[in-house]
């Protein structure tokens, strides 16, 4: 039952907040139809705003529900303390090194699998 009473406030809210400004819409035009300078908006269309602005604030706090906490780090708990520094997106395999020495020579088993990829 609570969450339909909160669900009424919302709406009620939202209806709250469209009437004011419309309303000052409407006195806006009221004004310039006058001819009359616009200072500031009349005291009930602003305390109608800020209180629908808070009702439906609070409505969506309830019918939201209980928040979890989130826990940051949640994926690191199944990751065993030897891998965490393995990061196999920042091997590089074909870098500049054969440029700059000339006379390297990849070791046998490097070359097979070299060959291998092939």
């Amino acid at each position: 039952m609570g969450s339909s009473v909160y669900k009424a406030i919302v709406i009620v809210g939202f209806i709250s907040l469209f009437h004011s400004a419309f309303s000052a819409a409407q006195h806006r035009s009221y004004l310039r139809i006058t001819s009359q300078e616009f200072t500031t908006l009349p005291l009930d269309i602003i305390v109608q705003a800020i209180a629908s602005l808070f009702a439906v604030m609070w409505g969506v706090l309830n019918v939201a529900g209980n928040l979890r906490e989130i826990h940051a780090a949640a994926e690191l708990n199944t990751v065993k303390w030897e891998t965490q520094k393995n990061l196999p997106s920042f091997y590089i395999f074909n870098h500049r090194g054969k440029a700059l020495a000339s006379n390297y020579v990849p070791s046998s088993a490097v070359k097979s699998d070299l060959e291998n990829l092939e």
